[in-house]
């Protein structure tokens, strides 16, 4: 008890960013990303990083293990902070499932991750309630570049994501999708209730200026 506030201990928590796969896999997107922004082939990274295509190869592929220094290097060659290839955002649809989730067993607690983004910014936390009715359900127009929501579904049953992309929901399942795309939230029961964040990571996005010239095998 400190100040009269229970402490928790966050020896025992898990966190998933702990795991180097992951944040190969993260660095990767992000770099591609950043690069495909650019119109900039691998070529060009590498001559902007002074690294080797081979490296930026597996870096994009997820296996290069990247070091602080080659962040540093990449980023400055994207013209981005190094942090920001770490930063989770728009990435594709993620669901997981109420019997899914796995559920860490602590001293005192019990705890169930549902997702993890990287970044900071922009955090909106909600309350979202839905009732079956007779209209269209409206479209929710694109919010700013990197845009995330992360829905948890407490009652009922719920359709929502991205127009092309849509996934049926229950109670217990979670969803991060893309909300820098038309999106929208249907609701497939006689009541909803959910829970929502909203995340916009300090991303600057940088628009191509050069689509022309760039080979199929360096995109």
């Amino acid at each position: 008890m400190r100040n009269g506030v229970a402490f928790v201990n966050n020896d025992e928590m898990h966190i998933k960013s702990d795991d180097p796969l992951h944040e190969n896999d993260l660095v990767a997107r992000n770099v591609r990303r950043f690069r495909q922004e650019r119109a900039m082939s691998l070529g060009e990274l590498a001559r902007r990083s002074g690294l080797s295509k081979q490296t930026l190869s597996k870096i994009e592929q997820g296996s290069g293990n990247p070091t602080v220094e080659t962040l540093a290097l990449l980023g400055a060659a994207l013209d981005v902070p190094a942090r920001r290839l770490l930063t989770e955002w728009g990435t594709p649809v993620y669901v997981q499932r109420q019997d899914e989730g796995e559920w860490t067993h602590a001293t005192n607690w019990t705890e169930r991750l549902l997702d993890e983004t990287y970044g900071s910014g922009y955090v909106r936390t909600l309350l979202l309630r839905l009732e079956r009715g007779g209209k269209a359900p409206e479209t929710v127009p694109p919010h700013a570049a990197g845009t995330l929501h992360h829905l948890y579904v407490i009652t009922g049953k719920l359709r929502t994501g991205p127009l092309n992309e849509p996934v049926d929901l229950a109670a217990g399942d979670f969803v991060r999708f893309p909300g820098d795309v038309p999106h929208r939230h249907v609701c497939l029961s006689e009541r909803v209730a959910a829970h929502m964040v909203t995340t916009l990571p300090q991303v600057r996005q940088v628009r191509p200026t050069v689509t022309k010239g760039v080979a199929a095998s360096d995109r």
